[in-house]
């Protein structure tokens, strides 16, 4: 059919992949650094065009024919009526708005109230807790405010020349908490609750839509956030759920549809293919094995993983909640890490490091039955970040999630999910196939690991967690 382009421009750097159209084989790729400081909390979005302009140098482009675009989430563009930067674009990484999101939070009633509205509860990065925050610490610049981007929707208003129609799509807007991933609607008010004024919101595209085309005929499709499209690249479906694994961790699934949840737990996301993605986040992950190898002495994770397989299921009886900065899910935001189960035989390294990994794995686990406990089904575990590359990991995962276990191999998922969409929208502009489903490239390189014999075993660990979680914090998750 042809060749497509992906790009991902992140918080840092922008990738480039060059696709077959029909198959999804990388062909080139290209990468950038962002210019200026990188953990900057505000941005000039030029400096992602800059970027994309380095990555996409040396002719990577030639002969493509459609691109889209992935880009970080959580960022806000604000945009003045005549379409100029009000201000520097504010990013994910800001924290500035932890207190405008509790303000937002309490304006509307409660968590609940919020889950009911939009799927989430405000959270500092958001792009709604950003408005409360310009409207009340830059109230010059949120009065000059006329229209509202994020970075991937201005990266592709600025590719297709800067047109009068602006066009976001589902999973990103369902980031920004004015937009209802189970209504498939924006929320006004919230915009004017958060700003203090209406703006104009970008049109919403369906997955396989395009946004436009360049004067040079290029085709560019409705591009997506990062997370929904290294969902894409990743190629999950119904019954697959992604477990990354970075200092805090999150969980997310494949949904048919959209979850509300009274206390808040999930976050309610669209995908880039007309499913959800809920997500469940804890605040502790890979925290609680560093935490556990200084303790121990231990240099590296690597040997934390060896010394850990030294030690027998169960860890010799000694159970770790990793708590250790309060926890999201579930709900001990002032809560400290508990070691149980101290005995003279299991005060050993060993056993140790090995109730560091389950303990992560099943406060995972708790996480993942936030969204069973909601229907959805997991039959595969997709375990993202380095730690999935660590044995110990891979040998406990499986048995305790009671799932099949996957580990892809390092690749540019989101610029590969960018380029898929490209090719979706490329063969329904030219007839060639469905908006009703993606084309069907071959899924991502992986490690796969069964629960197997093991099942049982895991399965009493995670019992013994449960059951030291229950003594401890009685009533964590509610009835």
């Amino acid at each position: 059919m042809g060749i497509v382009a992906g790009l991902d421009s992140s918080a840092e750097f922008t990738r480039i992949v060059v696709c077959d159209a029909d198959t999804g084989a990388v062909l080139r790729q290209g990468y950038a650094p962002h210019p200026g400081e990188p953990k900057a909390t505000d941005v000039d979005p030029q400096a992602w065009l800059l970027s994309l302009g380095e990555a996409a140098g040396g002719g990577l482009l030639e002969g493509v024919q459609a691109i889209g675009v992935s880009a970080q989430q959580h960022g806000l563009v604000p945009l003045d009526p005549q379409g100029g930067l009000v201000r520097p674009a504010l990013v994910g990484n800001d924290k500035r708005a932890q207190v405008a999101a509790a303000d937002l939070i309490e304006a509307v009633g409660g968590r609940q109230a919020w889950a009911e509205a939009v799927g989430s509860v405000p959270q500092a990065g958001q792009p709604v807790a950003k408005l409360r925050w310009l409207a009340r610490s830059e109230p010059e610049n949120a009065q000059r405010v006329a229209m509202l981007l994020q970075p991937h929707d201005w990266l592709v208003w600025q590719l297709l020349g800067r047109p009068v129609r602006r066009t976001t799509d589902r999973g990103a807007a369902s980031a920004t908490g004015y937009w209802s991933a189970g209504a498939g609607a924006y929320r006004p008010d919230l915009v004017e609750l958060a700003l203090g004024h209406q703006a104009m919101l970008p049109e919403v595209l369906g997955p396989a839509d395009a946004a436009g085309t360049t004067p040079e005929g290029l085709l560019i499709s409705a591009g997506t956030g990062e997370t929904m499209a290294a969902a894409l690249g990743l190629g999950l479906g119904p019954g697959d759920a992604v477990v990354s694994l970075g200092a805090s961790g999150s969980v997310m699934a494949v949904h048919h549809e959209a979850l509300a949840d009274p206390q808040g737990l999930i976050t309610s996301f669209a995908d880039a293919t007309g499913m959800h993605l809920p997500v469940v986040h804890t605040s502790n992950a890979v925290r609680a094995l560093r935490g556990t190898a200084e303790m121990l002495g231990v240099e590296s994770l690597e040997e934390l993983s060896a010394l850990a397989l030294k030690s027998t299921p169960g860890a010799s009886g000694l159970v770790l909640l990793p708590y250790l900065e309060g926890e999201r899910t579930p709900q001990l935001p002032h809560t400290a890490g508990t070691l149980s189960g101290l005995r003279r035989e299991s005060m050993k390294p060993e056993h140790l490091a090995r109730a560091a990994f389950e303990g992560m794995l099943c406060a995972l686990t708790d996480a993942m039955d936030v969204l069973r406990g909601r229907g959805v089904e997991v039959r595969r575990v997709f375990l993202l970040g380095a730690a999935a590359e660590l044995p110990a990991v891979q040998a406990l995962a499986p048995a305790i999630f009671g799932a099949q276990a996957v580990v892809p191999q390092p690749a540019d998922y989101a610029a590969l999910g960018a380029a898929r969409q490209a090719a979706w929208a490329l063969g329904v502009a030219r007839g060639t196939l469905s908006p009703a489903a993606p084309p069907a490239w071959q899924g991502a390189a992986a490690q796969i690991f069964e629960p197997g014999e093991e099942l049982a075993v895991g399965q009493a660990v995670r019992q013994q967690y449960v059951a030291t979680r229950e003594q401890l914090h009685p009533g964590a998750f509610g009835a």
